[in-house]
């Protein structure tokens, strides 16, 4: 089962996230039922190179946040229209 590794943000909105971008790190959140919403910042690099594999999409994902490991799956990502970047991502909890 991949790993991915995230940090917590506090900060919302567009100049903040082109900030995240600048760093090559962008914006996801965590959500499900019954749970709070967790906004996450995630490296790009990483995450761009797992999300060429297919299990990436399919299977359920570990998601390492403080020392506290979330069983997640891929719920969306969006992309930037004509350059290789990952804009934003959405996990769900599985």
């Amino acid at each position: 089962m991949l790993t991915i590794n995230a940090e917590l943000r506090k900060e919302t909105g567009k100049s903040f996230s082109r900030k995240l971008r600048i760093h090559n790190k962008f914006p996801g959140i965590l959500y499900g039922v019954g749970n709070s919403n967790i906004l996450l910042t995630l490296d790009h690099n990483s995450i761009f190179n797992l999300q060429k594999q297919i299990s990436f999409y399919q299977e359920c994902l570990f998601l390492v946040i403080k020392d506290e490991k979330y069983k997640v799956k891929v719920q969306a990502i969006q992309r930037h229209s004509f350059k290789l970047k990952l804009l934003h991502i959405d996990f769900l909890h599985a």
